[in-house]
């Protein structure tokens, strides 16, 4: 959720569906995605965590902490987001469960509460799978 200025810009893609990158009345980055909305929400300690909203229709600028429920991952920086370097292409297959894509892999990162759901002989310690 890279964000080279405070503007918001919208970026139209092959399907006329629109991406929407800017800064929240927080400060901090929001991107929305179709009715998802994603935020790089930091944390008390400095790092900060990827968080969710959905069908907010307001403009990105206008866009709170409070109105961001869903906190999906821990993230150190706005390029260390996946643990095979920076996600290139993010895919939200459902609620928690993201497919992104890197320069030289990829892989699924699930939520807390999706990872629990998955069968224990094949559940991995971390939310990352290849």
């Amino acid at each position: 959720m890279s964000t080279p200025d405070l503007q918001s810009d919208r970026v139209s893609t092959a399907d006329e569906s629109a991406m929407e990158f800017g800064v929240s009345a927080d400060g901090f980055p929001v991107a929305r995605i179709a009715d998802t909305l994603l935020a790089m929400v930091p944390a008390r300690d400095g790092a900060s965590f990827l968080a969710s909203a959905w069908r907010l229709t307001r403009p990105l600028p206008e866009l709170t902490r409070e109105d961001f429920h869903g906190h999906e991952e821990r993230l150190r920086d706005e390029a260390a987001s996946t643990p095979w370097g920076p996600s290139q292409l993010a895919t939200i297959y459902a609620e928690g469960i993201v497919s992104h894509m890197t320069a030289g892999h990829g892989g699924f990162h699930l939520s807390a509460e999706r990872n629990i759901r998955v069968l224990p002989m094949l559940r991995e310690s971390s939310p990352w799978y290849e």
